[in-house]
C-alpha cells in the first residue's frame, strides 16, 4: 500500500530526488580521498557493520509487546533486613514504581547483600504495606530459587490472596545460577524434575507464572556480545522447554512458563535490536515446535557492566540512555541500577533518580505512546535482523554441543567452551576499554580528582551461603508450601548436595575496574602521586597536547597540573622548566608541545629535564625524531590509540 502525495509538499517536485549515488559523491568530495571504511563504517563486537547511512526498509515480522502500554516501573527489594527493605520498597512503590523485584541474599543481582528471610514471617515484613493485587511482584535468580519460590507462595496462602489475580514471575533459574556460581546441587535429569515437580504445585494453587525465567545477566556481566547474549539465552530457554516436556508438560504449557530478562546497554541502536531480536528469535523457537506464537515475556534491566564507581553522577545518563533503548526496544519491564550500585547498597536518594528516570521517559517523553517506533527505519531493521542471523547461529553452535543427556548450554558450561569464547570477547573489549576506542566519561576519560563523594547505605555484605540442607529426599511442593506457611523454616526444603556438574563459574566484570584500581592506588598513597607537564612553547602550542597528558594521567588518580608555561622570546626558557620541575617534587615528567617544537628543542629540553633527575616522557607520535628523543632521555610516547592502562602503570611506577 502506497500514500497519496500530500498536496501540501506538492513544491518537492522541483528538486531532485536523493539518491545514494549523489550522497556518496558528495561524500567523497568531503572526505578527500579518505578511506570511507575507516572513517564512516564501524563494526559492532559480532563484526557487524554499522554504516553511516540506511535505506527505508519494511519489517518481515513485527516485534511487539503481548499488551500496549506502559512498561511495569520495577524497583528491587533487596535490603538485608526485611524492616529496612519494607521502608525502601514501600517508598519506590508510592513514589510510582508499579513492580517489585525481591533478590534474596545470595542472589547475583544482590551484588553482595539481598533480602535475608528464613520464613514466612520475615518476608511478609519485607512486603508489609504492598497491596500485592495491585502490583507485579519478581524473583531474582538465586541458588535457592526453588526455596524462594515456595516461600513467596506460601506468603500468598497466609495472606488470604487468590493467585490468580496476582501477577508474579517466580525467577528460577537453575541454569543461570549454574553459569554465575559454578555449580549445579544434582544431575540434569534431577534438575528438571524438581523444577517440573515446583511449577506444577504453584500452576495446581492457581499461579500462572512465569515460573522459569531466562536471565542472560550473567553471559553480558562475563562479556558477551550481543549475539552471544541472544543465543546463549535462547539454547537456555530450550533447555527449560525439553525438560518441562519430558516432565509431562505439554510445549505449550512450558513455553507460557517461561520468561526473559536482557540487559539494556548504553549503545542505544545495539540495545533496542537486541530486544526486538529476542522476540522474533523467540517466535521463531515457538513456530520450530509447531506452536502458535505468542509475545515473550521481557524484562530489562540497565547495565551492570557499564557502570563505575567514579564520577557515579554519569551513571545517571548511562541509565537513562538504557532505560529509552529498553523502552523503545519493547521490554515489558525495566530495573534501572542506582547510580550509586556499584558502591554499596543504594539509600532512598539514589533509588528515586532509579525509578524517575522511568517516570520521566514515560510521564514526559511519552515514549510509551507508539508500539515498535523504531520500524522501518533501515538503520535498526538491518541491525535487527542481522542479530537475529547470528544469534541464532551461536544458539544452533550451542545446540550442537549436546551430548551425554546434556543440553547444549550445559554441556558447553561444563567443557568450558562458553568461557573461552566469552573469554576472548573480554579481552577485545578491554583492549578497547584500555585504548580509549570505548571511552568511560568520568574514568578514563574527563576524570576529576576532586569529585565530591555520594552516600550509600552503611550495609555490610552478607555472607549468605548455600545451606548444606537437611533432608536426604526432595520435599514434596504441596506440603513444603503448607508447612512453610505454618512457620517452618527455608531449611525444611533444603536438599543435602548431591553429585551435580561443575563447571569454571562466569564472572561479574564491569568495565571501569581497572581504571578504578589505579584511582585506588593513587588515593591510597601517602601523598598523590605527580606528574610535572613539561610545556614547550606558548600556551597556544601546547594546550592540545598538555591537555590530553593531563586528562591521561589523571584517568589513573595522577595529578598532572597545567601552568601558564616557559615560553620566552624564541622558545622556551629551559633553565626555567629544569627548576620548575625540580621545585615541583615529581619525578615523571612529560613533555607537552606541537610537533614544531618536539623538532626545535624537544631534544634539548629532554636532557634537560633528565640531567634534573627526570624520566622523561612526551606527549604525541615521536615519528622521524623517535631515535634521537630516545638518545636524549625520552623513555615513552603517550599518544591517542595507546594501551593508556599499561602507559598509567608504568607512570605510577614512574611517579
Amino acid at each position: 500500500m502506497t500514500s497519496a502525495p500530500d498536496p501540501d509538499l506538492s513544491f518537492m517536485s522541483a528538486f531532485p530526488a536523493p539518491t545514494q549515488e549523489a550522497w556518496r559523491t558528495a561524500v567523497d568530495k568531503v572526505l578527500k580521498g579518505g578511506d570511507f571504511e575507516k572513517r564512516l563504517v564501524s563494526k559492532t563486537a559480532d563484526g557487524i557493520r554499522i554504516e553511516p547511512l540506511y535505506a527505508a526498509a519494511s519489517p518481515s515480522a513485527r516485534p511487539l509487546r503481548a499488551e500496549a502500554g506502559r512498561w511495569q516501573v520495577t524497583t528491587r527489594l533487596d535490603h538485608p533486613d526485611p524492616a529496612e527493605a519494607q521502608k525502601l520498597a514501600l517508598a519506590d512503590l508510592e513514589g510510582g514504581a508499579n513492580a517489585l523485584t525481591i533478590a534474596f541474599a545470595g542472589a547475583r543481582a544482590a551484588r553482595g547483600y539481598g533480602l535475608i528471610a528464613q520464613d514466612v514471617a520475615a518476608l511478609d515484613v519485607a512486603l508489609d504495606g504492598a497491596m500485592l493485587d495491585l502490583i507485579q511482584l519478581r524473583l531474582d535468580p538465586a541458588p535457592e530459587g526453588r526455596i524462594n519460590a515456595l516461600l513467596l507462595a506460601a506468603l500468598i496462602e497466609t495472606r488470604g490472596l487468590s493467585p490468580e489475580a496476582l501477577s508474579i514471575d517466580f525467577g528460577m533459574d537453575p541454569i543461570g545460577v549454574f553459569a554465575g556460581t559454578g555449580g549445579l546441587a544434582a544431575s540434569w535429569s534431577e534438575v528438571g524434575r524438581r523444577l517440573a515437580a515446583t511449577v506444577r504445585a504453584l500452576k495446581s494453587r492457581g499461579f500462572k507464572g512465569p515460573f522459569v525465567t531466562v536471565d542472560t545477566r550473567p553471559w553480558h556481566e562475563a562479556g558477551a556480545s550481543e549475539a552471544q547474549e541472544l543465543g546463549y539465552g535462547l539454547a537456555t530457554a530450550i533447555a527449560y522447554l525439553r525438560a518441562l516436556e519430558a516432565e509431562g508438560f505439554s510445549l505449550q504449557e512450558a513455553r507460557d512458563a517461561i520468561s526473559f530478562t536482557l540487559v539494556a546497554d548504553t549503545d542505544e541502536f545495539l540495545t533496542i535490536a537486541k530486544l526486538r531480536a529476542a522476540r522474533l528469535l523467540w517466535a521463531r523457537i515457538q513456530s520450530a515446535c509447531g506452536l502458535t506464537p505468542v509475545p515473550m515475556v521481557l524484562h530489562a534491566e540497565t547495565a551492570w557492566r557499564s557502570l563505575t564507581k567514579r564520577d557515579p553522577w554519569v551513571n545517571l545518563l548511562r541509565g537513562t540512555i538504557a532505560t529509552f533503548s529498553a523502552g523503545i526496544g519493547g521490554a515489558d519491564g525495566v530495573t534501572v541500577q542506582p547510580f550509586t550500585a556499584a558502591l554499596g547498597l543504594a539509600d532512598g536518594f539514589a533509588r528515586r533518580l532509579a525509578r524517575n528516570t522511568q517516570l520521566v521517559l514515560l510521564e514526559e517523553a511519552n515514549l510509551w505512546r507508539v508500539a515498535d517506533p523504531t520500524a522501518g527505519a533501515g538503520s535498526f531493521e538491518t541491525l535487527t535482523q542481522a542479530l537475529c542471523e547470528q544469534g541464532w547461529a551461536q544458539m544452533q553452535a550451542i545446540e550442537r554441543e549436546a551430548k551425554d543427556g546434556l543440553p547444549g548450554i550445559l554441556s558447553a558450561l561444563t567443557a568450558g567452551t562458553v568461557q573461552t569464547a566469552l573469554g576472548r570477547q573480554r579481552e577485545a573489549r578491554a583492549k578497547a576499554v584500555a585504548t580509549r576506542r570505548e571511552p568511560i566519561t568520568g574514568t578514563s576519560e574527563f576524570p576529576n580528582l576532586k569529585e565530591a563523594a555520594v552516600t550509600v547505605l552503611d550495609v555490610a555484605p552478607v555472607t549468605a551461603g548455600t545451606s548444606t540442607g537437611r533432608t536426604g529426599t526432595v520435599p514434596d511442593p504441596e506440603v513444603l508450601i503448607a508447612r512453610l506457611a505454618a512457620g517452618a523454616e527455608r531449611e525444611e526444603g533444603l536438599i543435602a548436595p548431591q553429585d551435580g556438574l561443575r563447571a569454571p563459574a562466569l564472572p561479574s566484570l564491569r568495565l571501569a575496574e581497572p581504571f578504578e584500581a589505579l584511582r585506588d592506588r593513587a588515593d591510597a598513597a601517602a601523598e598523590r602521586p605527580v606528574v610535572f607537564l613539561a610545556t614547550l612553547g606558548p600556551v597556544a602550542d601546547f594546550t592540545a597536547r598538555a591537555g590530553f597528558a593531563r586528562n591521561l594521567f589523571e584517568a589513573g588518580g595522577l595529578a598532572a597540573p597545567v601552568g601558564d608555561g616557559f615560553a620566552k622570546k624564541g622558545g622556551t626558557g629551559l633553565a626555567a622548566l629544569a627548576a620548575a620541575f625540580t621545585a615541583s617534587g615529581a619525578r615523571l615528567a612529560c613533555l607537552c608541545g606541537s610537533d614544531a617544537d618536539y623538532g626545535a628543542e624537544g631534544i634539548a629540553a629532554a636532557q634537560a629535564l633528565t640531567a634534573a633527575g627526570a624520566t622523561v616522557w612526551l606527549a604525541g607520535r615521536p615519528g622521524e625524531l623517535e631515535a634521537a628523543l630516545n638518545e636524549a632521555g625520552v623513555r615513552s610516547f603517550i599518544y591517542a590509540g595507546c594501551d593508556v592502562l599499561d602507559a598509567l602503570r608504568r607512570a605510577h611506577d614512574a611517579a
